[in-house]
């Protein structure tokens, strides 16, 4: 009587709907009357699914359907949800909840986890706020804004990271005519990807996991290069035939999206770690050699200035929390003082007050007049911290905006592959002044 929905999908891309019901299911059905039961309970909650469609070709949220209506076809009595909208538009959101406020009508118990405190207000009945494992409070979520919440689950006051309007710089960072061709099947083909960034500037790319962020990093840090060697520019210089240490020398630094593994190496003391993207920029040796003195401690200022918990820096890095860890991480590149810092996800797992520092360290690194480009599903972090904001969706970038003009209704549009009345609006807008 109790069905999951995890915050990644356990789906095969390259098989059907009904067949990745069918393997969460102890006793399914035969093929035919599978696809039929599929087809009811699905139209029956408005989560329309093609039974026969193959997983690779849906979109993130008619993936999560899958997962909702194999639930719903086990008859569940609870429903635990986790993080399910980390990868949906602020559209399929809705449509979600009008689901979920349904099934709880028909008496279904469900249980909501999810850093998204506007959401649990919106949502729930009750909250109950969990702190280090422990229970620390349970409340009236309506009864309580997002700030009381997120201060219930940190046990202090909430830093608001505070910014100011300032005058942007020239370009430091010019991507042009960005093409990048998939290397796996249901990877995503990037085309024409163009866009800059100035001095002083925060350019927020928000977009739906799955549509080219995750390859657009690459081709950003130099894993993969790109199609000429002018497609990406730094000061002025071509970068796109190097890789991530020539680029670092051009003066990036980066902050990818899976911390542990490819941000930083599990095994490897703390201070190793800082090595691996430190060691020219902040002098940690010379001629080849490591000079361990150096590189603990900036890894101590790293941890002093980000509050990273740990026990000492020569500590490997999968003895820190997810949080600590990402801490770490976004200190250990902002310290070096970039004068381009690219950023996937830079908050991801950290509690609210450790969001609200890293947010404060972005924001201080652009106003000394670096250009920070931060890729981000959470549309709320980037309407935050964004001087402007592109969206990203099937490999392409839209025109990017002020934040000042875009609202999150909007943006939820682009992600989802529409254009937005305000994005047409300025486009045209955009096109006549040039007529």
């Amino acid at each position: 009587g109790i069905g999951m929905v995890f915050q990644h999908f356990s789906l095969f891309a390259a098989m059907t709907v009904a067949e990745n019901i069918a393997l969460g299911m102890d006793n399914p059905p035969s093929g035919r009357e599978l696809s039929r039961r599929i087809v009811e309970v699905s139209r029956e909650y408005g989560l329309a699914l093609d039974p026969g469609r193959i997983v690779a070709t849906l979109s993130v949220g008619e993936r999560q359907r899958i997962e909702i209506v194999r639930c719903l076809l086990q008859n569940p009595r609870l429903i635990i949800m986790d993080e399910p909208t980390s990868v949906l538009t602020p559209q399929e959101v809705e449509t979600l909840f009008v689901t979920l406020r349904r099934l709880a009508d028909e008496g279904c118990a469900i249980l909501y986890i999810s850093h998204k405190l506007e959401e649990i207000r919106s949502l729930c009945h009750k909250a109950t706020v969990l702190r280090a494992g422990r229970v620390v409070a349970t409340c009236d979520p309506t009864e309580e804004t997002a700030k009381s919440l997120a201060e219930m689950m940190i046990g202090t006051t909430l830093n608001v990271p505070s910014r100011s309007e300032q005058a942007l710089g020239d370009p430091i960072l010019e991507v042009g005519g960005l093409d990048l061709p998939r290397e796996e099947q249901f990877d995503t083909d990037l085309q024409n990807v163009t866009f800059s960034v100035h001095a002083g500037e925060i350019f927020g790319i928000a977009g739906v996991a799955g549509n080219g962020q995750d390859e657009l990093m690459g081709a950003l840090i130099g894993e993969r290069l790109a199609n000429t060697r002018d497609a990406i520019r730094v000061r002025g210089t071509d970068v796109g035939h190097v890789g991530p240490r020539g680029r670092r020398r051009q003066g990036m630094c980066f902050i990818p999206e899976e911390r542990l593994g490819h941000a930083a190496v599990p095994d490897m003391a703390l201070w190793e770690n800082a090595v691996l993207s430190a060691f020219e920029r902040q002098s940690l040796g010379s001629a080849g050699f490591i000079n361990a003195g150096a590189a603990s401690k900036y890894s101590r200022d790293v941890v002093s200035s980000f509050d990273v918990r740990t026990a000492g820096v020569e500590h490997a890095a999968r003895s820190l929390s997810g949080g600590n860890l990402q801490k770490f991480v976004v200190g250990r590149e902002v310290l070096q003082a970039p004068d381009v810092l690219i950023a996937s996800q830079p908050t991801w797992g950290v509690d609210a007050n450790a969001a609200a520092a890293i947010h404060q360290a972005l924001i201080d690194l652009a106003r000394g007049g670096a250009a920070v480009v931060v890729v981000s599903q959470d549309l709320d972090e980037l309407m935050a911290i964004s001087t402007r904001i592109a969206v990203i969706a099937g490999g392409r970038i839209s025109e990017a905006r002020p934040v000042s003009e875009v609202t999150v209704e909007a943006l939820g549009l682009e992600m989802g592959g529409h254009a937005s009345p305000d994005a047409a609006g300025a486009a045209a807008s955009h096109e006549a002044a040039h007529d």
